[in-house]
């Protein structure tokens, strides 16, 4: 395992650190020139030694940038449950309207929508994309209304405003922790729920078809930094790397029916089966990875992938029932191999 991690893995992370950092720099450029143009739209893309907040690797040739935006503190945050895995910002009762920085993308009834909020920044990507000096290698994808950019015909990275929303909790994820489970400690609860988590806007699979008036106000939630904190401590981050790689190399399948999100949900799901902290020591990573991979196969089959932080929200919503079925085989043919073969990861 060790040699798995100290070859495959840390290769992975050397290629995607170095993409990181030539991605990161046209984009940066790009938003460079968004502000130049609109100043309310701020980068907050920002390099701390190699490291940059707010960006996720959705795999080694997609990555999604959160642009965090200033809120001008006239807007409620509105969970009622009504639109799953979204909440709507709405103006304060008797707050007016020209208070908020975002004046012109709030609706009749009040709603700050994240569809015209986005579709302006599409906009002004796209203007800037024709002006910044790496125009000859950023192209702007259509056919969507998320903002995407191909840097080099090779890689896809996902531009999503946001709004970051500290201190409060959603409603809908007020079940967590599980008062029946000893992980994750309550210092650790209360650091998260304190961190809060983030408003994104961006298209919500869980509204798809269902024809609500709010889809386009809608805001996407996100628990992005809650995840990763969760995730510190014992081998539990090596575990992600390790997933990753495996689901990398293994199981980036027709349709896309398993994602490195998917695993890191599994993951905590783990967290919680096996709440000890010498269950995450170094020799202990088999038995976690086996036990991931057989709760993979479950749900693949089930069909259902319920978010860690919303279980009402299903993460396979929209992939391929054919697509879930040949990944379940694939996993059980990697599962078995993992075993029943001490020597199986000389061959992943």
């Amino acid at each position: 395992m060790n040699k798995y991690y100290n070859e495959r893995v840390a290769n992975r992370k050397a290629q995607i650190a170095k993409t990181i950092n030539e991605v990161c720099r046209i984009v940066q450029d790009v938003l460079k020139e968004v502000e130049l143009q609109e100043p309310r739209f701020i980068s907050s893309l920002t390099d701390y030694n190699g490291r940059f907040d707010g960006l996720e690797v959705v795999s080694p040739h997609e990555f999604e940038i959160i642009i965090y935006l200033n809120q001008m503190g006239v807007l409620n945050f509105v969970d009622d449950g009504s639109l799953p895995g979204c909440a709507v910002l709405k103006l304060s009762d008797g707050r007016k309207r020209s208070m908020s920085l975002w004046v012109e993308f709030i609706t009749a009834s009040g709603y700050l929508s994240a569809r015209k909020i986005r579709s302006r920044f599409q906009t002004l990507v796209a203007q800037a994309c024709d002006k910044c000096s790496y125009r000859d290698c950023v192209k702007m994808i259509a056919e969507t209304t998320e903002v995407k950019l191909r840097i080099r015909e090779r890689y896809i990275v996902q531009i999503t405003p946001a709004f970051k929303c500290a201190g409060l909790w959603p409603r809908s994820a007020a079940h967590w922790p599980l008062p029946t489970i000893p992980w994750p400690h309550p210092n650790i609860v209360a650091e998260v729920k304190t961190e809060g988590f983030d408003l994104l806007s961006k298209e919500c699979l869980t509204l798809q078809g269902k024809n609500s008036a709010m889809e386009g106000d809608a805001w996407v939630l996100s628990f992005f930094e809650a995840e990763n904190r969760l995730l510190q401590g014992g081998c539990r981050k090596k575990c992600l790397s390790i997933l990753k790689t495996i689901r990398d190399r293994h199981l980036d399948l027709p349709g896309n029916p398993v994602t490195c999100y998917h695993m890191k949900t599994l993951l905590l799901y783990e967290c919680e089966k096996h709440p000890r902290e010498h269950e995450w020591d170094e020799g202990a990573i088999g038995d976690r990875i086996n036990g991931i991979f057989l709760q993979l196969i479950s749900s693949l089959q089930c069909r259902r992938c319920p978010h860690y932080f919303l279980p009402h929200v299903d993460l396979f919503k929209g992939k391929s029932p054919t697509a879930m079925e040949n990944a379940a085989k694939q996993v059980w043919r990697l599962t078995r191999e993992m075993l029943t073969n001490s020597r199986a990861f000389e061959k992943l």
